[in-house]
């Protein structure tokens, strides 16, 4: 039988999709709707899982007003879950509630195709807790419709110029990912190569980025990594783009500069100082102490950084670009 969560997702479902629009409107704006005609969730988004750096998300853009609150939802150390097309907002809480009893991925697909009703007429994808992956595309969404299953990610849409948005989704996801990219770029990543393939035919409107990780939300008090949204835009994946940018600036510049992000050193202190002078201290050429030590771009760690340029025939300078900083990251963590 279907769960309370379920049939009530059934039918609030109702409420946030319809058959594709037949005359497109302008992309940012929204179109005119009554009760029975709700805006259409389709859509493009990808769901995936780092479990080395502890890492859910989920990222998505569609041609319909907030999408970003709509289709995510994830939970640290349980899983992701994306849900659209007609959307079942229920799969969120349902899912996670399974995920964290300990089921797959491909039991929580399962138990939703059993269950629900209208489940032909859902797409939607899960990631698990050990980065399992399960994804499903109903025999009734609209063309063109379906998935693309990957290590440790699926992408999914529909309602899409063609197939070639997901290839491209899933090619640009992998190159991010084996490229030593944060994890949140990787998401932003996959779904500027979706809309450069053709993306939604109907255009553009709404993103979202969900990122979580055990303590990586606000001074450590929840797991929401990054959540961010463009609720109307003409341009929404560029705009999270530029948000999540700032985001990272503020609140994790460790992760988002050189050496563990690909953003060169600009802010002139701070956690990635500290990690630079940690890295340099592990391959020889800094005497880095935590307790006391400097955090900020001084003489003394400039000096360093050269130094460690000079030894491997780098351009001697006071820079820390991408490049310099995957080599950094890799000599140390080799112990040379």
């Amino acid at each position: 039988m279907m769960s309370t969560r379920l049939r009530r997702g059934v039918r609030a479902a109702g409420l946030v999709a319809i058959l594709p629009f037949t005359v497109s409107p302008l992309a940012g704006q929204s179109e005119p709707s009554t009760p029975d005609t709700p805006p259409p969730l389709s859509t493009f988004s990808i769901v995936a899982c780092d479990l080395e750096e502890g890492f859910w998300g989920v990222a998505i853009q569609s041609r319909v007003v907030s999408a970003g609150s709509i289709v995510p939802a994830a939970r640290a150390g349980v899983g992701a879950i994306a849900t659209q097309a007609l959307a079942n907002v229920a799969y969120k809480e349902e899912g996670l509630r399974l995920l964290e009893e300990g089921y797959s991925a491909e039991e929580i697909r399962d138990h939703f195709l059993r269950t629900d009703e209208g489940s032909a007429r859902r797409q939607f994808a899960v990631a698990d807790r050990e980065c399992r992956i399960a994804a499903h595309t109903g025999e009734a969404t609209t063309a063109w419709t379906g998935h693309r299953i990957g290590d440790g990610f699926s992408v999914q849409g529909n309602i899409l110029a063609g197939p070639e948005v997901v290839d491209a989704m899933a090619a640009a996801y992998e190159e991010a990912r084996d490229g030593g990219w944060p994890f949140g770029e990787r998401l932003l990543h996959a779904l500027k190569a979706g809309q450069a393939a053709g993306g939604d035919t109907r255009g553009m409107q709404g993103a979202g980025l969900l990122v979580v990780r055990e303590g990586g939300g606000y001074q450590g008090g929840d797991d929401r990594y990054a959540d961010l949204r463009v609720e109307d835009h003409v341009e929404p994946i560029l705009e999270l783009e530029r948000v999540y940018d700032v985001w990272m600036r503020v609140f994790h510049p460790g992760d988002h500069f050189a050496p563990r992000g690909r953003v060169a050193v600009s802010a002139p202190a701070g956690p990635h100082i500290c990690e630079l002078r940690r890295l340099l201290t592990a391959t020889g050429h800094d005497d880095f102490h935590q307790e006391g030590g400097s955090c900020a771009f001084d003489e003394a760690a400039i000096s360093a950084l050269k130094a460690f340029q000079r030894e491997h025939g780098l351009a001697e300078r006071a820079v820390l670009d991408a490049e310099t900083g995957r080599l950094l990251r890799e000599l140390a963590a080799n112990g040379r």
